[in-house]
């Protein structure tokens, strides 16, 4: 827990509207949660002075994400018991910008299989707007409706009920302004009014029944709870007037911040491509099932990046205006996570100004003050975080969307400087801005590349289906990369590391390892080949992942030609670890051939990352695609982190296919995906080194490999049957290992720990490494580990208790000035 001091959450002590209720004579009356639910405070706005402050919106006061979900959530199921189950599903749910985006989201998730869309006040290029509205006491008044299917607010018009979500129902003003916009194009029987609060006078019911009766429609209200706003004669101008005293009494005063400025750390958050950050444009329920499978994987991104005090004191998550659900649910992630370690809360930034006052019966007892960073239609202007300074936070999380991540959020008065005075740590996490693509027919889908235009490769040993950026610039030297990787700045797929040249001494190591290795590495191939068409046949379709697999792939394919002559289909595709796999490619795969039949080819396990990214990957494109019947088991050559099910050994023994790159794959770098290069119909990229001809040997390496087939088959039967009669579970030993070691060598990051001879080599070849470890009597299948090492600088430790031949560590507090001009590592750093 930090030292700061913190400001201790009152309970039923005093109520946090008595300071505008004493000085202004503003009254609250209702039900007895009402003054739970609400707060007061006052504002700068020449409509209405006073402003009723909800405690579980999520918006002014930090609140348990928890709590601020269930209290949509309940509201939606609430609404769904008066629909029934087949209305529920047929009902459109539509919620408020700003304040009311996350919660008119969470009431959708309620109703469970209702779709989503919210208003903005955010025009975005090239999207039509299906209406708009406007509300009249609003800070920013004008309301658009985006949708990304233009039917969404029109679909079955008579038959389905629109749900309309607001956080407070004051006056119906918004409610009926809405509905009249809609109803006139496209009537309906029945609307749902869905509010936390309703303060309505008697003549506002009066107005909306007459309204009702008037459209001919029947219109229902849900709230949690009722009561009135009373308002003395002149307390619009009297409010004014206050404010504007207490304003010039804080003029100059600076707020109190922590000693020190916190780091700013960015986290690569990963969020799925094929979800979009909120309901501007709609959010569908495949939208819904793929977000809750990747919850909890960001969150425990989040976590990862969380230190030591923060994990087990108090976290902010802060939304950013209108994107109040995506954050909204990473909170309630977090606290699963975290459980009863951490304190965490939830909140969001806002456009709207409210006077702050210090004292425990005022709602808003702080404000951060920061220009708006996502360069709003209606020009630049200040934007607030509440009740964030002095609060006591560990840690605050901001999310906000692409859009929003501008030089003004970085700037020195940005609203990082802000927070990273009032809190111990400030992590930044972008949500992808998501942007309909127009309407049109579906796109016709890429073909696979072939050699010998894109590989080296026969063109009937693989299709590489990926998307030729050959003439695309996207090396980067390996410092600035690791830089930029270990810093959130960048995804490590985002460019490609400069392929290694290897040396005479290097090549040499490379051929004699082929001639040890052929046999080996043939009697794996065999086995896990037979394996797969005694489980998957008669006719499986080899889907390697791009590029360590696609060898094993090929090899693969021989065998079946060579021993059974068979000609199995085989595809390259790419998975990339925290993005997930090529739906395009997954696509194509599934209009040409039964997605049962495929069979995820991979070279190597170490701990087992992407084992588990693939059977995420497959089952949110399952839930989002509506495609089925994907088998996200791999099988690999070797498995010695055992991590699948499918094999040919578990050994950890040297692979001469992962000594190199490229110039033992075909020609093809490592795959690429970003957003400026790989469109929503494009496959990932991936480039042809052609210049590199003269230095390939994927043909050497498959001729020395295939030609030891004959010799290892009756070895290759026997191994077959034993393990297709053998208990082979996964045992997950490898993972077990890599977080032990992440530990005792205080690096605190799984990711930076690889483990396994091709891991080790890729360490070596791409990354920049920290040291090596070494099984103790390891022998030659480390010897170009070793010159590798030697060559770079780095330590070899000898170990004992190694359940792989080595591990190789990436420099886990890396900056440039971690190593040498030349690469090699520094010493004890």
């Amino acid at each position: 827990m930090s030292g700061r001091v913190r400001r201790e959450e009152a309970v039923d002590v005093v109520w946090s509207g008595d300071w505008v209720a004493e000085r202004l004579g503003v009254a609250l009356e209702g039900d007895g949660e009402l003054q739970e639910l609400l707060g007061l405070a006052l504002r700068r706005n020449p409509k209405r002075a006073h402003l009723l402050v909800s405690n579980v919106l999520g918006k002014h006061v930090p609140q348990k994400p928890s709590v601020v979900y269930g209290a949509g959530y309940g509201l939606g199921e609430r609404v769904r018991a008066l629909l029934g189950e087949d209305e529920a599903r047929r009902a459109v749910v539509l919620g408020y910008a700003e304040t009311a985006t996350g919660l008119g989201h969470a009431v959708a998730d309620g109703l469970r299989d209702a779709p989503y869309l919210h208003s903005t006040r955010r025009p975005v290029a090239g999207v039509a707007q299906a209406g708009g509205f406007e509300e009249a006491h609003s800070h920013a008044t004008s309301h658009l409706l985006l949708p990304e299917d233009p039917e969404l607010l029109a679909d079955g018009a008579e038959a389905s009920t629109l749900v309309l979500v607001d956080d407070e129902f004051s006056t119906g003003n918004t409610v009926l302004n809405t509905i009249r916009a809609l109803h006139e194009p496209h009537p309906r029987d029945r609307y749902v009014i869905v509010a936390l609060v309703d303060m309505r006078s008697a003549g506002d019911r009066d107005r909306l029944t007459a309204f009702a009766a008037e459209i001919g429609a029947r219109v229902d209200l849900v709230t949690r709870s009722t009561g009135t706003v009373t308002l003395p004669e002149g307390v619009l101008e009297r409010g004014q007037a206050l404010v504007a005293v207490q304003e010039a009494e804080q003029a100059g005063r600076v707020d109190e911040a922590v000693a020190g400025v916190a780091p700013v750390t960015r986290i690569a958050l990963d969020w799925p491509a094929e979800v979009p950050d909120g309901g501007r444009h709609g959010f569908t329920p495949s939208h819904r099932a793929a977000l809750e499978a990747a919850l909890p994987r960001m969150a425990e991104r989040i976590t990862d990046a969380l230190d030591g005090g923060a994990r087990h004191g108090r976290v902010l998550v802060l939304g950013f205006e209108e994107l109040m659900y995506a954050p909204l649910r990473l909170g309630t992630a977090l606290e699963e996570v975290l459980d009863a370690d951490a304190e965490v809360r939830y909140s969001t930034t806002t456009r709207s100004p409210v006077l702050a006052v210090d004292d425990p019966g005022y709602a808003i007892r702080t404000r951060l003050v920061f220009p708006a960073h996502d360069g709003p239609a209606d020009g630049p202007g200040d934007r607030f975080a509440y009740n964030v300074a002095g609060a006591g936070f560990d840690a605050v999380v901001a999310v906000v969307d692409s859009t929003a991540d501008t030089p003004e959020l970085h700037a020195p008065d940005g609203l990082l400087a802000r927070l990273a005075a009032h809190a111990g740590q400030v992590i930044l996490a972008v949500v992808p801005s998501y942007t309909p693509t127009p309407v049109q027919e579906p796109a016709v889908l890429p073909e696979p590349l072939r050699g010998p235009d894109f590989s080296s490769y026969a063109p009937e040993d693989v299709g590489w289906l990926l998307q030729d950026l050959s003439d695309t610039e996207l090396e980067a030297p390996t410092e600035e990369r690791e830089e930029a990787i270990q810093s959130g700045g960048a995804h490590y797929a985002e460019s490609l590391p400069v392929e290694y040249q290897p040396s005479a001494e290097y090549q040499a190591l490379f051929t004699a390892a082929l001639d040890a290795s052929a046999a080996r590495i043939a009697r794996a191939v065999g086995t896990v080949t037979e394996t797969v068409l005694a489980e998957r046949g008669p006719r499986p379709v080899l889907v390697s992942l791009a590029r360590a697999g696609t060898p094993v792939g090929v090899l693969m394919r021989h065998w079946a030609s060579h021993r059974h002559g068979l000609d199995l289909p085989h595809y390259a595709i790419s998975i990339v670890r925290g993005r997930g796999i090529d739906t395009t490619a997954l696509r194509w795969l599934a209009a040409h051939h039964d997605p049962a039949d495929v069979v995820f080819v991979d070279g190597w396990t170490g701990k087992g990352a992407i084992t588990r990214e693939l059977a995420a990957a497959i089952s949110e494109f399952e839930a989002s695609s509506g495609t089925v019947g994907f088998d996200p088991e791999i099988a690999v050559l070797a498995d010695p982190g055992g991590c699948v099910r499918t094999y040919g050994t578990r050994e950890d023994f040297l692979i001469p296919s992962a000594c190199l790159n490229s110039t033992v794959s075909g020609l093809i770098s490592r795959t690429v995906l970003r957003a400026d290069l790989v469109g929503p119909n494009d496959f990932h990229g991936g480039k042809f080194y052609r210049e590199l001809a003269e230095s390939d040997v994927s043909g050497d390496f498959l001729t020395a490999v295939t030609a030891r087939f004959d010799e290892v088959a009756d070895q290759v039967a026997a191994e077959t049957k034993e393990l297709l009669a053998a208990d082979r579970a996964p045992t997950w030993e490898g993972w077990a290992a890599v977080e032990r070691i992440s530990e005792e060598y205080g690096i605190h990051d799984v990711n930076l720990v690889k483990p396994g001879v091709g891991e080790t080599t890729r360490v070596l070849l791409r990354r920049v490494p920290w040291k090596i470890l070494a099984k103790r009597g390891a022998g030659a299948d480390l010897t170009h580990i070793r010159l590798l090492a030697e060559q770079r600088g780095v330590p070899v430790e000898e170990v004992d208790d190694l359940p792989y031949s080595c591990v190789g560590l990436i420099h886990p507090r890396f900056t440039r000035g971690a190593t040498g001009a030349d690469g090699k590592a520094v010493q004890g750093a």
